[in-house]
């Protein structure tokens, strides 16, 4: 490798890791600020657009789950990042069409971003037996934005009621993208609307653990209201550009 190539693939290197210090920093003052222990909320990187050599970075610096929103991205990722399989732990995240339903129920170990009873449904159908149950969040439009994707509260119950009852899935809990805001007061008025509709739902019966929410502008008022996930990319890898698919 040239002398150039082989100094700036260090400085990477060394951002990435510092970058998930700083963030793992936030993370632990949250906590404390919670008085929550630091275990209880999982750092997912999200690599989103970013290539196989970034992620493979962030392992070396000992993260083991991302996220992804673009499901043929994230399959070309996994595929470059064949020989750490076992260490790492892929989320989707983004909208999943009807048509990519069976690569993801085979490649991902969890989906965020179900929001429709006929996904779910592919995803258990397309799940292979040898497999673990594929680990699902329902996402909420908790902040009624028309752009956003995600249930409405109102019809959340009866959503997860029969994503629950289906096999080769676990239903985990609940996934959000509040609008975004400046103060923190407002800003964990959505994550609390979430933690209290998942509060219902347990409250009804089902086994629920994880509130995905949270991202780099705002994790420290998800931790506040009860985050178990919190999804971190720019924090990490900087800014990104757009990529479809």
């Amino acid at each position: 490798m040239p002398r150039k190539a082989l100094r700036d693939t260090r400085r990477i290197m060394a951002t990435i890791a510092a970058n998930i210090q700083q963030v793992r920093a936030r993370i632990g003052a949250a906590c404390a600020a919670a008085q929550r222990p630091v275990q209880s909320v999982t750092l997912l990187v999200v690599s989103k657009t970013f290539g196989a050599g970034a992620v493979r970075e962030a392992v070396a610096a000992g993260e083991t789950c991302f996220g992804e929103n673009y499901v043929q991205e994230a399959v070309d990722k996994i595929g470059a990042l064949a020989d750490l399989r076992d260490r790492i732990e892929w989320h989707l995240i983004g909208p999943l069409q009807s048509n990519k339903t069976r690569i993801v129920a085979e490649r991902f170990d969890w989906v965020h971003s179900v929001d429709r009873l006929k996904t779910a449904q592919r995803l258990s159908e397309h799940r292979p037996a040898h497999l673990p149950p594929l680990q699902m969040c329902l996402q909420v439009n908790i902040s009624g934005e028309a752009s956003k994707s995600g249930v409405a509260p109102q019809q959340l119950p009866a959503l997860a009621r029969a994503v629950a009852s289906l096999p080769r899935l676990r239903l985990r809990g609940l996934m959000a993208i509040p609008e975004p805001a400046e103060a923190l007061e407002a800003q964990r008025m959505p994550h609390a609307a979430l933690r209290r509709l998942m509060q219902r739902l347990q409250a009804d019966g089902l086994l629920l653990d994880t509130l995905s929410m949270g991202m780099t502008a705002d994790l420290e008022a998800a931790i506040l209201e009860g985050a178990t996930i919190v999804r971190v990319g720019t924090a990490i890898f900087g800014s990104r550009a757009a990529v479809s698919g």
